[in-house]
């Protein structure tokens, strides 16, 4: 980059970078519950369902533009930079973008043309059809920014691509909710006076209700079209103004390769990453219609067991019409999911940041050795669980006061907070999957991670389809389904990393002092808000916040006395070594 060498290597970029991302992650996720709590109000479960089954049809397709793409522009960019091949990295940009472009096109053309088709036959929804054609284009403009995104992290600046995420989320927040508030009021007041939704005659009243919902739920979707067109001109900007390499560094370097050479040696990279990406964000498409699936089958097989397995948690609006519950139930599930994916999107940064600094090492090896490569391994892997283990325990031990403040104590609560429960400790194992599968493509073994997805996608249809079909159990199973085969995942990508790269990881030491640390913190948040909710009825925010904050200043003392974090850990951050030695002075560490 322009008046830069070749970036700082080691841990403390890794961890500088992976610090940026989580710290722009940490915004984008509070910008998305601002997002996603008053969506809920303005569209309700039913609208919710709908946003997300869109979302997750859309998901698999847009991981290729924000997972599988930016990882072979920032494989190729972080091994040409280490080998000192300057003039190669613009080269790769020049050749990804139209490569990519295309494939953004393709992406956008798809959704559109089977839009209609999934929506009636596959998950028996025709009303998401609308979020699902508002959202089409954004797979276009995520696919062109992928490129800078990877080339960015590449040459190991994370900064492009958190501000980037921020600037899209911001946008989303802005306009989605504007256009989700706008549309859901001008069609109720449409169908209160007229009895029809921008010109549409509805079969019933309640059929009017519903199709208010779905383009309250498309307006939604609108924003996040916007943001992601918003992301790709924010990087645009700044590849133009600062993003291009220094001439002076390049003068020297090997002539550049073949754009030719270039494309092959992207497409040899991508095509298994891609695969991997929809694989991993098929979890969602495989919930969104299998879950719908069997919830509609026992509706019409046993509906009273179904409906009596919630009590009046089920408003009467759906119960009058059994053909909107499974997307009634579907939307409080996607509620818990939410949540949940908040714990993967932390270690996504240490996925991203981990690529650039182990192709490095691997690259390096035959210098450096193989204890660096199992040094900077381990410390990826530890510093994962150092961050996802807390969060992950407790969202199972605070599920219910959670939903209760996000998402209002509606009836639905109990619902919502009983699927949380169960997804707590997968987000854990779903949080450790992402640098796993980061680390095996820096070693080059890229086709790895789609093996090990492939099967554990398998065994959660499997799950899905046999508890989901129980009356008794009918979400759960997604919860479960999702737990079992993520256990599954990431003990094979595990044993799959140490045959590769030939490393021994010590698994039982590197995470064992972060999640005895993370049981208590989570112990403590619990028994904190059981007896300051006891105490203080009706003040649940005050209470979480205070257990919240008793969580963390468990984990923080546990996390030290355990070994979770060292000194070599804390010297790593800016401003690390004056921290490091005032914990040595006290016996902290």
């Amino acid at each position: 980059m322009r008046g830069t060498g070749k970036e700082k290597a080691g841990g403390q970029s890794f961890l500088w970078g992976a610090l940026v991302l989580t710290a722009g992650m940490a915004v984008v996720k509070v910008i998305g519950a601002l997002f996603k709590v008053p969506l809920q109000r303005i569209v309700g479960e039913y609208g919710m369902g709908l946003f997300n089954v869109a979302y997750n049809f859309y998901g698999p397709i847009f991981s290729l533009a924000t997972a599988g793409f930016p990882v072979a522009v920032s494989r190729l960019v972080s091994e040409s930079a280490s080998l000192g091949r300057w003039k190669d990295v613009g080269e790769i940009k020049k050749a990804a973008m139209p490569l990519f472009l295309g494939a953004g096109a393709a992406g956008t053309i798809a959704i559109t043309l089977c839009a209609p088709f999934y929506c009636r036959y596959a998950v028996g929804s025709p009303q998401a059809l609308l979020p699902m054609l508002a959202l089409a284009p954004a797979v276009l403009f995520a696919c062109g920014g992928a490129v800078y995104r990877g080339y960015f992290a590449g040459l190991g600046d994370m900064a492009p691509t958190a501000v980037s995420e921020v600037a899209e989320a911001a946008i989303k927040l802005a306009l989605g909710l504007w256009c989700a508030g706008a549309l859901a009021r001008a069609g109720g007041q449409e169908l209160a006076q007229y009895g029809t939704v921008f010109g549409i005659l509805p079969e019933s009243r309640d059929a009017g209700v519903f199709l208010v919902l779905a383009f309250g739920a498309a307006g939604a979707i609108l924003g996040v079209t916007a943001g992601s067109l918003g992301s790709l001109l924010y990087l645009w900007a700044r590849y133009g103004l600062r993003g291009r390499v220094d001439p002076r560094i390049a003068k020297d370097a090997p002539p550049a390769a073949g754009r030719r050479e270039i494309r092959r040696r992207l497409l040899k990279i991508t095509l298994p990453v891609a695969a991997g990406s929809v694989a991993m964000n098929a979890g969602g498409l495989i919930d969104a219609t299998f879950l719908q699936n069997r919830l509609q089958d026992i509706m019409a097989i046993d509906p009273e067991g179904l409906l009596g397995a919630y009590g009046g948690m089920i408003p009467s609006v759906y119960r009058d019409n059994p053909g909107s519950v499974p997307t009634f139930l579907y939307g409080c599930y996607t509620m818990a999911l939410t949540l949940y994916l908040l714990v993967p999107a932390i270690t996504q940064a240490f996925g991203v940041s981990a690529l650039p600094a182990v192709t490095q090492a691997w690259t390096e090896r035959a210098r450096t050795g193989q204890k660096a490569l199992e040094a900077r391994m381990a410390s990826v892997l530890r510093l994962t669980g150092l961050f996802c283990f807390p969060a992950g325990l407790g969202l199972t031990a605070l599920s219910a006061p959670i939903v209760e403040v996000l998402y209002g104590g509606g009836p639905s609560a109990p619902v919502v907070a009983g699927v949380l429960r169960v997804l707590g400790p997968a987000s854990l194992l779903t949080a450790l999957s992402t640098p796993l599968a980061s680390m095996l493509q820096a070693v080059g073994r890229a086709d790895l991670p789609v093996k090990a997805l492939a099967g554990a996608m398998g065994l959660k249809i499997a799950i899905n389809w046999v508890l989901c079909g129980v009356p008794e159990i009918n979400l759960m199973g997604a919860g479960v389904g999702t737990l079992l085969s993520y256990l599954f995942l990431v003990g094979l990508e595990i044993a799959m990393l140490q045959k590769a790269a030939g490393v021994r990881l010590r698994v039982k030491a590197l995470l064992g002092p972060a999640f005895g640390s993370a049981l208590l913190c989570a112990g403590g948040a619990w028994a904190g808000y059981t007896a300051l909710a006891r105490a203080l009825p009706g003040r649940e925010v005050l209470c979480l916040g205070a257990a919240v904050a008793l969580g963390a200043v468990l984990y923080l003392w546990g996390a030290l006395q355990l070994g979770a974090v060292t000194a070599k850990d804390i010297r790593m951050v800016p401003g690390g070594q004056k921290i490091a030695k005032t914990l040595e002075k006290w016996g902290g560490i």
